[in-house]
């Protein structure tokens, strides 16, 4: 047989959030850890918004002057969550939630308790707590006393890299190998035991080669994240450098291999494979083009098991400004459709199961004069650039509700009947029927009304993002990867979403980050553990 390149006792495959948090866990247990990464590590995490979800009375919270415990966040999270994780397993996360923002602060990530004073989908620079979920949205407010629980890095901009970077500099302190430029092709098995991981490298590529491929890695992360055209056009490119410079390399992992690949958002052809149904075509994938599910094929070839391979995450936010959490949804029989304070994710699934995936904003004169005063101060570039053209081309206006509903293609009567059983519902102080809470309801009564387009196909003026959120079947005190016949393969672990986890069903800003480092350290940690005691 073959011998060996190189070893560690734990060999991370993946290195952005979760595989960062895995390999200081089993630094922090004292095992000699390499992690690996197809491109340049950061992931998907260093793309994202940096937001983690956490509660229960966290020290960011504290400062702030929320209010919070953990069975009062496990409540809300409950109806999130469902049936993506058992109920100990939530249990111990909200537990640990604290004690997760302690220990990510004590490895440099910089957090700060200024709390946002209105609803939306990410906060400016001004602010760092906010509601990143539907915690004061109708129906939860009666599980759960609302809480802020959305900490976001505190950096200027789209702050994940403020998350990733001060991890991966403190595990680089502490020792953990990182080899960039290496994508691993397949997991080595020997005597049913996983022992290490195949892989092309391009370590001994020369110095220019790999600044090259460096380079193009960090174009295909972003702006290639908002381009798949651009993407896929680099990606030829990265290849063509692997194809002539990559050597193929076997490494030993002596105690356990950790998959933290990500998500398969990127691989259109997995996708349509598991969720045939859902009209992902019309969104835009979130997430590196790493996130191709190499990871779960990998573990999938050895007899790993897999879960929620159809949960597709689709994000339509309608705010800011939050004034729009006012209006009223409804699809293209005029019927209302959620709501409208929710997450955008649950936005996104409602237009997911509408007809033709079709979806519009009504609001009125009112309104829409208030969402232009409020759009400067409550946004960031991307969220007023998008909104702009949401209000400049992406809509359709009429002098009164049946003219603006024929122009939009919607049955006038059907609009009109949904909009006076809204009116009469304020006016008349009976509950919504969406469930909306009484304070953010807004009567619709002054035109000229406009119907802005929400949809699936409003591709070019309003991109909706989308991200895959099932994985392989994990042990959920271990992290280990279960087989198909429920027991666990030695030797294998997952995290993040590579694996299932506890966004799996439902999807809240800072909830996948938050799992990648619970999972992540959990499989870390255990990983080390299992063969300390084998």
């Amino acid at each position: 047989m073959r011998t060996w390149d190189s070893s560690a006792d734990i060999v991370v495959v993946g290195y952005g959030g979760a595989g960062v948090s895995a390999a200081l866990a089993a630094r922090e247990s004292g095992a000699d850890v390499l992690a690996v990464d197809r491109f340049i590590g950061g992931g998907a995490t260093a793309l994202s918004g940096g937001i983690v979800y956490a509660g229960g009375g966290t020290w960011v919270q504290r400062a702030a002057g929320v209010s919070d415990d953990v069975d009062n966040m496990l409540a809300y999270l409950r109806a999130e969550v469902g049936d993506a994780v058992s109920e100990q397993t939530l249990r111990r996360f909200c537990e640990g939630s604290a004690a997760m923002i302690d220990w990510l602060s004590s490895h440099g990530v910089p957090f700060q308790p200024s709390l946002c004073p209105y609803k939306t989908s990410y906060p400016t620079d001004d602010h760092y707590l906010y509601y990143s979920g539907s915690e004061n949205s109708g129906g939860f407010r009666e599980l759960a006393t609302p809480a802020q629980r959305g900490h976001r890095a505190h950096g200027r901009g789209v702050s994940g890299k403020k998350l990733f970077g001060p991890l991966a500099a403190s595990a680089h302190k502490h020792g953990v190998r990182v080899q960039t430029g290496t994508r691993a092709t397949g997991l080595v098995i020997e005597d049913g035991r996983v022992t290490g991981i195949e892989a092309i490298t391009l370590i001994d590529a020369p110095v220019k080669v790999r600044r090259r491929f460096a380079a193009l890695a960090r174009i295909s992360a972003k702006p290639g994240v908002y381009h798949p055209g651009l993407r896929a056009a680099v990606g030829k490119l990265m290849d063509r450098i692997e194809q002539r410079y990559g050597v193929r390399v076997r490494i030993q992992a002596r105690s356990g291999v950790i998959l933290t690949t990500g998500g398969f958002i990127a691989n259109g052809e997995m996708v349509g494979q598991h969720a045939p149904n859902y009209p992902w075509a019309e969104g835009l994938p979130l997430g590196t083009a790493g996130d191709d599910g190499s990871g779960i094929a990998m573990a999938q070839a050895v007899g790993a098991a897999t879960g929620k391979m159809d949960a597709i995450s689709t994000w339509r936010f309608i705010a800011p400004p939050s004034a729009f959490f006012g209006s009223i949804a409804v699809d293209a029989n005029g019927q209302r459709m959620i709501d409208e304070s929710r997450y955008g994710a649950a936005m996104g699934a409602a237009i997911a199961t509408s007809p033709g995936n079709r979806a519009w904003l009504l609001v009125d004169a009112e309104l829409m004069a208030e969402s232009r005063q409020q759009l400067g101060g409550q946004s960031v570039w991307f969220q007023r650039m998008q909104t702009e053209r949401l209000m400049r081309v992406g809509h359709t206006t009429g002098r009164s509700i049946e003219e603006v509903a024929a122009r939009a293609g919607i049955e006038p009567a059907a609009l009109r009947k949904t909009v006076d059983a809204h009116n009469r519902a304020i006016e008349q102080k009976l509950p919504d029927p969406m469930g909306k809470p009484a304070d953010i309801r807004r009567p619709i009564r002054t035109g000229p009304y406009a119907l802005l387009d929400i949809s699936f196909k409003a591709r070019l003026t309003y991109p909706m993002p989308m991200l895959t959120l099932g994985g392989l079947l994990v042990d959920e005190d271990t992290g280990a990867v279960r087989d198909q016949d429920g027991g666990t393969i030695p030797g294998l672990f997952a995290a993040g979403r590579a694996a299932v986890g506890v966004c799996s069903n439902s999807y809240v800003s800072g909830l996948s980050l938050a799992d990648c480092v619970f999972s992540g350290r959990r499989a870390g940690a255990h990983s080390v553990r299992v063969s300390n005691a084998a």
